[in-house]
C-alpha cells in the first residue's frame, strides 16, 4: 500500500499519529456513520467473521483495531471464548467501546487495551484467534503489523480479516467509483467536522492490495490455507488464514 495515503496529507505527523488523531476526532459519530456509509451491510459482514471464528472454538481472541468494540462484543455474545481483548491505537474510540462493553455487562469477558498493532504487548503464541475489521489498511507498516499478528497467534490458530476492496466487474466497479469519490466524502462532510477523515477512508481503500494480492502478502508472512471471500459485489472481502 502506498504509505503516502494519510488522513492529513500536509501534516508533519507520521501515518500512525495521523490515524490516531483522525479516529479520536470522529469517535463519537463513528458507529452511526458506519451504518450510513455501508447501508447497514457491515453488520452482516461482521456476523460472518464471528461465525468463522466460532467454528474454531477459540478460548482466547484478539480483535485488533477494535475501534468502538462492535466485533469484540459480537464475539463475546456469540462464541464460547472466555477471554477477548480489543486493542486499538485511538483512546477516543476505546473510550466509546468501553462504555458499550460496560452497558452490555461484558467487562469481565472483554478487555479493551490501548496499543499499537505493530508492537503488540503480548507473548508469542498467545491467542487462539485474531481478527481485524476495517483496520489493516491503516497499518503504517502492513507487513510488520501482520508479522506481529502471526507472532502472537498460536500454532493452528485462525486469523480473519474484514477489509474494504474494490469491485472489478461492471457495473459495480463504476458504481463503486461514483459512490466512494463523490458521495462518500459528502456524507462524511455532513456527519463529521473532519472532512479529511472520510476522504482518507475512501482513498486508502482504493489503493489497498486486495484479493490475491493480499493473499500473497499473508503467505509471505507465513500464514497458510489462505482464502478470500468477496462480499456484496466485491466492496469488501473477508480473508481467512492459519498459522
Amino acid at each position: 500500500m502506498d504509505k503516502k495515503v494519510t488522513p492529513y496529507g500536509d501534516s508533519s505527523l507520521g501515518k500512525k499519529e495521523q490515524v490516531t488523531k483522525m479516529f479520536d476526532t470522529i469517535s463519537g459519530k463513528y458507529d452511526g456513520l458506519n451504518r450510513v456509509i455501508s447501508f447497514g451491510i457491515d453488520v452482516k459482514w461482521r456476523e460472518k467473521v464471528v461465525s468463522m471464528i466460532n467454528n474454531t472454538h477459540p478460548e482466547s481472541v484478539l480483535d485488533i483495531a477494535t475501534g468502538t468494540g462492535d466485533l469484540a462484543i459480537n464475539m463475546a455474545l456469540q462464541t464460547n471464548a472466555n477471554k477477548i481483548v480489543g486493542l486499538d491505537i485511538s483512546p477516543g474510540m476505546l473510550e466509546v467501546g468501553k462504555q458499550k462493553v460496560s452497558q452490555k455487562k461484558l467487562s469481565e469477558k472483554i478487555e479493551m487495551v490501548l496499543g499499537d498493532s505493530e508492537a503488540l504487548p503480548f507473548e508469542d503464541n498467545y491467542f487462539d484467534a485474531v481478527t481485524v475489521a476495517f483496520g489493516v489498511r491503516n497499518f503504517e507498516d502492513l507487513e510488520k503489523g501482520l508479522s506481529e499478528i502471526f507472532r502472537v497467534l498460536k500454532k493452528g490458530g485462525i486469523f480473519v480479516v474484514l477489509e474494504t476492496s474494490v469491485p472489478t466487474k461492471p457495473p459495480y466497479k463504476q458504481g463503486y467509483n461514483i459512490y466512494t469519490r463523490g458521495i462518500l466524502p459528502l456524507i462524511g462532510k455532513v456527519f463529521s467536522k473532519d472532512r479529511s477523515a472520510y476522504a482518507y477512508l475512501s482513498k486508502s481503500a482504493s489503493v489497498f492490495p486486495f484479493g490475491e494480492d493480499f493473499n500473497n502478502i499473508l503467505r509471505k508472512i507465513g500464514f497458510t490455507n489462505v482464502k478470500d471471500r468477496p462480499q456484496t459485489f466485491g466492496v469488501a472481502t473477508i480473508y481467512e488464514a492459519y498459522k
